[in-house]
């Protein structure tokens, strides 16, 4: 069987088994031993699937198509979290199948939707198998971009890699590296918020958040959690790592010839993220409370969703927008992607000039590169957006016939194809996903994984399928 395919489904069910490991480390030294048999047999079952896996494959140098790329990715998404969600059909609080599964899709997908009522009643580590489910689906997202790296723009591809294409060792390559530094900065997370005097639990479980853009709190409410101001801040800053691109630290301070190429995209979301900064304080602070407004624009931004329980909802339609619009392309926050509609913005005001100026020239070229983006490029960025509205219309149109009025139904599908966490500062804090219809909950399923998804890819299957050549 295809090599590519197998192997990387053999390493994620190698990590799911190493954490649930951890968690029978974890129920034992803690005496919690009521949920200790879901974690035994999530790793027997994790483990076995992971060597069947390793031992099938095959070593054909065959070169592995785009389309069993995609399909590799999405098996992955609807199988892994099967898995995933055993500790919660078998724990000791009778859920059914298709609430587990909702809940390790959730994790999974860093969406944070929960069909927990009361996260403090929950087993301690119960709630850590829910926070490791958003860090390993995380990881999972990352690899997918490497794998899927000859899809996209080389404009996306020369902020990682000066290669056209990756060869096998290549992607081993990256995908290491991304390995070690996306657990070297969760680990980095985890001090900083201890440091700053964060019970050593609930770091444990943020920073899993952070890492992933999840929306998995270990708490009912954030305002539990961070008590002073400078936790707030503290934890504002530390979301800002998943807007920006997982490799910035990297490139900061282990590349040798900085090109610019590299820190393209993230000086834009810097002065991007700068911009809003003063828009928000200047004129959109109502309550002269800057931490919160710092909070609540970080979550928004890098679309992890947490807010305060005393958060206005007067802007909830402005930080429904940011989340649309996301962070930086290499990295665990969802969204259309800033450069992308920064790139179709600055190209049509350029055509309309074009024409009313016929005499000048126009530059189509982002601001901090030598690099001319293709008309190709443009197009592939207009068609993800078509995509993106299409989904949007179609889950608002299915929720509003499950009985959600339309202005729930719409915030709600905004956020489970941007894969944020519904809170207060959307409005969406008391929306109760334990009660939905089973075939809602499997619409929210279908397109949580169709947000974590590059939308491009579904134009491509839908070739594949809808076309010859």
């Amino acid at each position: 069987m295809n090599y590519i395919k197998l192997i990387y489904l053999s390493i994620f069910c190698g990590i799911i088994s190493i954490l649930s490991f951890f968690n029978i480390v974890y129920s034992y030294y803690l005496n919690l031993y009521l949920n200790l048999n879901t974690y035994i047999y999530t790793f027997l079952v994790s483990i076995f699937l992971s060597l069947i896996f390793y031992i099938s494959k095959s070593n054909d140098e065959k070169k592995t198509t785009i389309y069993e790329k995609i399909l590799t990715i999405l098996i992955g998404y609807f199988l892994l979290p099967l898995i995933i969600a055993i500790p919660f059909y078998f724990s000791i609080y009778n859920l059914t199948f298709i609430n587990s599964y909702f809940e390790a899709i959730s994790g999974f997908t860093s969406t944070g939707f929960t069909i927990f009522n009361n996260i403090n009643h929950i087993d301690q580590s119960l709630i850590l198998w829910r926070s490791a489910s958003q860090w390993i689906g995380g990881l999972y997202f990352l690899f997918s971009i490497i794998l899927l790296i000859d899809i996209f723009d080389n404009s996306f591809k020369k902020s990682l890699t000066n290669f056209i294409s990756f060869s096998k060792l290549e992607t081993l390559k990256q995908s290491l590296k991304i390995f070690f530094l996306y657990s070297s900065l969760t680990l980095g997370i985890f001090i900083i918020l201890n440091i700053f005097e964060i019970r050593m639990f609930n770091s444990l479980n943020l920073a899993m958040s952070i890492i992933s853009s999840g929306g998995f709190l270990p708490s009912n409410n954030l305002s539990s959690i961070l008590t002073e101001n400078s936790q707030i801040i503290i934890m504002s800053l530390l979301m800002l790592i998943s807007f920006f691109s997982i490799f910035l630290t990297y490139n900061l301070f282990f590349t040798k010839n900085h090109n610019l190429n590299f820190f393209n995209e993230d000086i834009h979301l810097l002065f991007y993220f700068l911009i809003l900064l003063l828009i928000f304080f200047t004129f959109l602070n109502f309550d002269n409370n800057f931490s919160e407004l710092l909070l609540s624009l970080s979550s928004s931004v890098s679309n992890i969703g947490f807010s305060l329980d005393n958060n206005s909802t007067n802007l909830s339609f402005i930080f429904l927008l940011l989340v649309m619009i996301g962070g930086s392309f290499f990295s665990t926050s969802s969204g259309v992607r800033f450069l992308k509609i920064y790139s179709l913005f600055k190209y049509s005001i350029n055509e309309i000039l074009s024409y009313s100026r016929p005499k000048n020239i126009y530059i189509n070229k982002h601001l901090f590169s030598k690099e001319f983006f293709q008309l190709n490029e443009i197009y592939k960025y207009f068609l993800s957006i078509i995509i993106f509205i299409v989904s949007l219309l179609f889950l608002t149109f299915l929720l509003t016939l499950s009985g959600i009025d339309f202005e729930s139904s719409f915030k709600l599908s905004i956020l489970t194809l941007m894969n944020t966490v519904n809170s207060s500062m959307y409005g969406l804090s008391d929306f109760s996903f334990y009660d939905l219809q089973i075939f809602t909950k499997y619409y929210l399923i279908f397109f949580m994984i169709i947000g974590r998804l590059e939308l491009l890819t579904l134009l491509i299957i839908c070739k594949k399928f809808l076309f010859k050549n």
